[in-house]
């Protein structure tokens, strides 16, 4: 195995779950799973003509916007499950809080954007750890982001009905404060950073991972030769008008 130069976590745990990511990630894409939400292909038209694409062009932007879309939700696994890892009472769990060290009376909710959650999630996190605080007063609830706007360990202030909430055991903590915290190096995550891309190659090397099957245009051929026609059937087949469209 090699060595990866990492010290909080084994090259052998690093590669396994960097895999496990890599595996769950979506690579196929075909009609029936570009249309699952069903497309607009009023939309579809004016970004084509306003943006100077092709209506292929403009498809194959809205593929790769879905698969990273599904792959945004696999990105939340690297990071929350890595710290299954971690010795000192650490755990990952699949419901409730999304980490916790009972031990240490720590609990988490991990966030991958400083900017995902809106008011009202903002405020059903809170609640949450709040009404932890009122089961045991040793707690401390950190709400994790993997991109904050800055370095940070500090007190989560918040404003809810005209109401402002502060409690020092109530905190937002980034990534890298995180890391220090669970690993005791301040530096582990800016490491992982650093060796991702190494870690990812030999990883692909292994499973030949890497392509996109993408079906949606020879399907779309299918139903019409003409691109434009095959997606407004698509959409509106049964609409009148549409039988000679």
């Amino acid at each position: 195995m090699k060595d990866y130069n990492l010290g909080f976590i084994t090259n052998k745990d690093i590669f396994e779950h960097t895999k496990q990511t890599v595996l769950q990630y979506k690579t196929i894409i075909d009609l029936q799973e570009f249309n699952k939400n069903y497309i607009d292909p009023i939309k579809l038209t004016f970004d084509a003509k306003i943006y100077g694409k092709t209506f292929e062009q403009i498809i194959e932007s809205e593929c790769i916007r879905q698969i990273d879309k599904a792959n945004t939700n696999h990105i939340g696994y690297f990071h929350q499950n890595i710290f299954k890892y971690a010795a000192d009472g650490w755990s990952v769990l699949k419901s409730g809080f999304d980490i916790v060290n009972n031990e240490k009376k720590i609990f988490v909710e991990m966030k991958n954007k400083h900017n995902t959650m809106n008011s009202s999630s903002s405020q059903a996190t809170y609640m949450k750890m709040l009404k932890q605080l009122s089961k045991d007063q040793q707690s401390t609830c950190l709400l994790v982001e993997v991109i904050a706007k800055q370095s940070q360990n500090k007190v989560w202030k918040v404003s809810f009905d005209g109401e402002n909430y502060e409690d020092e055991r109530i905190r937002r903590v980034s990534i890298d404060k995180f890391y220090e915290m669970v690993f005791g190096d301040k530096d582990a995550f800016a490491k992982l950073c650093k060796a991702l891309p190494e870690i990812l190659d030999d990883i692909i090397k292994q499973t030949h991972a890497g392509s996109i099957n993408n079906t949606v245009f020879s399907q779309l051929k299918e139903i019409s030769s003409d691109t434009f026609k095959s997606l407004y059937l698509l959409a509106f087949k049964t609409y009148e008008g549409f039988d000679n469209f």
